[in-house]
């Protein structure tokens, strides 16, 4: 449930703030919920906005997943954010916990990414596979403990799932993750994937923004972003 806490970064043409897993960000047809509305309805008391509150979704994350997500408050800036999507020109920063450790410390990860509606999965292939989708994504390992391993993760395309299948199609299964090959699942429901900093110019004034998201508030994640201070 998001909180007036949740804001990472706010001001007249952009809001971030920082997603639970567990919530939706844009409303599922069913009429779930989503971050979207409550921050519609935050602005709308807060601001005492006598009419309808304009927010628009510059990008998504899966359900399950927590971190900072970036919305627009003016159509000006939607429709620079979304060009600067298309142009991959706002940087995407991941932390992922996995089961395993990769066999390289650091190196480039590039698949082609064919979803399967029925299942909402994604598969992940080494090369070209009909309508497969390339996804290119750059990682790093930052640390571990005694059973997993903190791995960032730049990415670089946004494909569907496509961290959870690329990390699980090297043998790296994000904890949590039942879907993609986790062992067992998390006690909330959550995987243990975070948005932990996106970075880009300001579609109004131009100035670079970048913004961090603190990890979930669950000791192992705690471990992780004491041991990176």
């Amino acid at each position: 449930m998001f909180t007036i806490n949740d804001i990472l970064y706010e001001d007249n043409h952009l809001i971030v703030v920082n997603k639970h897993a567990g919530d939706l960000v844009q409303s599922d047809p069913d009429g779930t919920e989503a971050i979207e509305d409550q921050i519609k309805a935050m602005i709308k008391i807060r601001d005492h906005k006598p009419g309808a509150v304009y927010l628009g979704v510059v990008h998504r994350i899966d359900r399950p997943v927590s971190g900072a997500v970036v919305f627009a408050k003016t159509s000006k800036a939607l429709t620079r954010l979304n060009e600067m999507i298309r142009e991959q020109k706002i940087k995407k920063t991941y932390w992922a916990v996995t089961e395993s450790r990769p066999n390289d410390e650091e190196g480039t990860l590039h698949h082609w990414i064919v979803r399967n509606a029925k299942t909402n999965r994604s598969h992940a292939h080494q090369r070209p596979k009909g309508d497969g989708k390339e996804a290119i994504l750059d990682y790093r390992v930052l640390g571990a403990s005694t059973n997993y391993t903190l791995v960032e993760v730049d990415l670089k395309t946004g494909r569907h799932h496509q961290i959870r299948a690329q990390l699980s199609a090297v043998g790296c299964v994000i904890k949590g993750d039942l879907k993609y090959g986790a062992k067992r699942s998390n006690k909330d429901g959550s995987i243990s994937l975070h948005s932990r900093r996106v970075e880009f110019a300001h579609p109004v004034g131009g100035k670079t923004l970048s913004i961090t998201a603190p990890v979930p508030n669950e000791s192992l994640w705690k471990f992780f972003e004491e041991a990176q201070q």
